[in-house]
C-alpha cells in the first residue's frame, strides 16, 4: 500500500514534482499523446521524456510524427531476435540509471505490458511515485503495482466531427450535409463499483461520519490505483459525489484561516 506521504503528493495541487516519462512504443498508442502529457502535467513536470522502440518498423510510424512536436527523445532499439523484447530491457535499464541520479520524484510508465510490474515495484521500493498509463487490457498486476493508474482510453481526443456545410447554390441558404456516422469505437461505461466506493468512504470518515474529499480520494487510490471518476462520466471526484445524491450527502466548510472552502462527504 502506498505511503500517506506519496498519496498526498499525487492528490495535491503541487505541480513541482520532477517526473521521468518513459514510453513503451510497442504497447502504447500515439493518438493519446496530447491527452497523456496534459494528464501528467496535473501531477508534475515531465523533466525527461523518452520513448523506446524500433522506429525502423512500420508499426512505429505514428510515433515518428509526434516525437519532435512534443520534444520526446526516441531511443532506437533493434529487435535482435524473434520473440525477445529488447525494448523492455532497454527501458528498464534506463529507468534504473535515472533512479540513481536522484533527480526525480517519480516515474510515469506508459505501457500496457505486465512485464514492467517488477520495475514499478522496484521504483516504489526506492520511495518514488509510480504513475502508470495503459489501455484497459493492461493486466491487473501492473495496475496495482503503481500508485496511480490511468486508462488511456479516457485520454483520447473526441472523434466527433462538425457537420459539413455544402456551398450555397443559386443564392439559396446553405444546406447541411447529413452527419457521417463515426465508427463505433466506444464501449459501454463500466458498472459503478458502489460497494467498493461506499466501503472506502466508511474507512475514511471521522467519528461523525464525514470525510474530507481529499482524504476520501486518497483512500480510493490506495485501495484501487486505477479508480477514476472519468470512467463513470464525471470529470472529477467532486462532480461524482455531488451528482450521486442517492449515495452521498455533501457539505462545503470554510477552511481554518483561509477563504477556501473544503468539500466534505458522507454516506446518505
Amino acid at each position: 500500500m502506498a505511503s500517506p506521504r506519496l498519496i498526498e503528493k499525487i492528490e495535491s495541487e503541487d505541480r513541482t514534482l520532477r517526473l521521468a516519462v518513459l514510453i513503451d512504443a510497442d504497447n502504447a498508442q500515439a493518438t493519446v499523446i496530447e491527452g497523456l502529457l496534459a494528464e501528467i502535467a496535473r501531477f508534475g513536470e515531465a523533466t525527461v521524456k523518452r520513448i523506446y522502440g524500433d522506429f525502423t518498423s512500420p508499426t512505429s510510424a505514428s510515433w515518428k510524427k509526434v516525437l519532435q512536436r512534443y520534444a520526446i527523445k526516441p531511443v532506437q532499439q533493434f529487435a535482435y531476435s524473434t520473440g525477445k523484447n529488447a525494448t523492455d530491457s532497454t527501458l528498464i535499464i534506463d529507468a534504473m540509471d535515472l533512479v540513481y541520479t536522484r533527480k526525480f520524484d517519480g516515474f510515469c510508465l506508459i505501457t500496457s505490458d505486465s512485464d514492467f510490474t517488477g520495475l514499478a515495484m522496484r521504483l516504489r521500493e526506492e520511495g518514488l511515485i509510480v504513475l502508470g498509463f495503459g489501455e484497459k487490457k493492461t493486466p491487473e498486476a501492473f495496475r496495482n503495482a503503481c500508485h496511480k493508474f490511468v486508462f488511456t482510453e479516457i485520454l483520447r481526443p473526441s472523434t466527433r466531427k462538425e457537420t459539413e456545410i455544402q456551398p450555397p447554390k443559386n443564392g439559396r441558404k446553405p444546406k447541411e450535409a447529413p452527419a457521417k456516422t463515426p465508427p463505433e469505437t466506444h464501449e459501454h461505461p463500466p458498472e459503478f463499483p458502489k460497494e467498493f466506493v461506499m466501503t472506502a468512504l466508511e474507512q475514511s470518515t471521522d467519528d461523525e461520519g464525514w470525510a474530507q474529499l481529499g482524504t476520501f480520494g486518497s483512500y480510493l487510490t490506495k485501495l484501487q490505483p486505477d479508480f477514476d471518476s472519468r470512467l463513470y462520466g464525471f470529470k472529477k471526484l467532486s462532480d461524482l459525489v455531488r451528482a450521486r445524491k442517492d449515495l452521498f450527502i455533501t457539505e462545503e466548510r470554510q477552511a481554518s484561516g483561509s477563504n477556501q472552502k473544503i468539500l466534505y462527504v458522507r454516506a446518505k
